[in-house]
């Protein structure tokens, strides 16, 4: 099982999302201009010499095949409603590129921030003691990286938001944040977690750690001052006792 993935089945509701009218448009043709700033900028290196900041890097890493792979996910997105997971072997044929070429072009576009990707697992029935998984195909959500916005040309930047939605939205951001502060442990991981057997596992940690905060708030503070408010009286010994 690869580092990172996730059972299928347990996220894709969250992770999956309908492209918006007119979205998967906007995010090809800023793949495109993309690709020929990183053209631009691999000139500037052979000419100038200069050496390219990191994004600068992977726009320069931004291929054709890369950006006819994004468009296959994209397509894929539209005609899914956002449901995106094709196999390597799949895209490889899609877009007659190599399967290496494909791997490639998928790393420079998670790279740049074009897709979003997550590795799955499934289980499998097997012989033997203990569950046993393989890895099946990944899912990916397409995006419009912000950081590429400064390359675009301005009629294809997206509109500045008005002040009064950036202030809801600082609004809304606050207010999830205490009520996240407000959750137990409990409820905290059940509240930021995908479900699953990691929320599972986490959910009855906190439920265990809330108790046992709960336990030692409800234990009773030592009475330090009681021998001075209570009354005293002499017991049949003649020593002073406790009322």
């Amino acid at each position: 099982m690869l580092r990172d993935s996730v059972e299928a089945g347990t996220f894709e509701e969250v992770f999956f999302a309908a492209p918006a009218k007119g979205e998967t448009d906007t995010i090809l043709r800023a793949a495109r201009r993309a690709r020929d700033a990183g053209r631009r900028l691999r000139r500037d290196v052979r000419v100038e010499g200069r050496s390219l900041t990191g994004l600068e890097g992977q726009l320069a890493a931004l291929t054709d095949g890369a950006v006819r792979v994004l468009e296959e996910i994209l397509t894929l997105a539209r005609l899914n409603a956002g449901r995106v997971y094709p196999t390597y072997d799949y895209l490889a044929e899609a877009t007659s590129l190599g399967r290496a070429t494909v791997a490639r072009a998928l790393h420079v576009l998670d790279a740049i921030g074009f897709i979003v990707r997550q590795r799955r697992f499934k289980r499998v029935e097997a012989q033997g003691p203990g569950p046993r998984y393989e890895q099946t195909s990944n899912v990916y959500r397409a995006c419009l990286p912000a950081g590429i916005l400064r390359y675009l040309p301005r009629w294809m930047r997206p509109a500045p938001l008005p002040d009064d939605m950036l202030q809801r939205e600082a609004d809304r951001i606050e207010d999830t944040r205490a009520m996240l502060a407000g959750l137990g442990c409990r409820d905290l991981a059940r509240a930021v977690i995908v479900d699953g057997p990691l929320a599972k596992v986490l959910a009855k940690f906190g439920a265990v750690i809330d108790e046992r905060e709960r336990e030692y708030h409800d234990d009773p503070q030592p009475l330090t001052d009681s021998s001075h408010s209570l009354p005293k009286r002499v017991g049949l010994a003649g020593q002073h006792s406790l009322a």
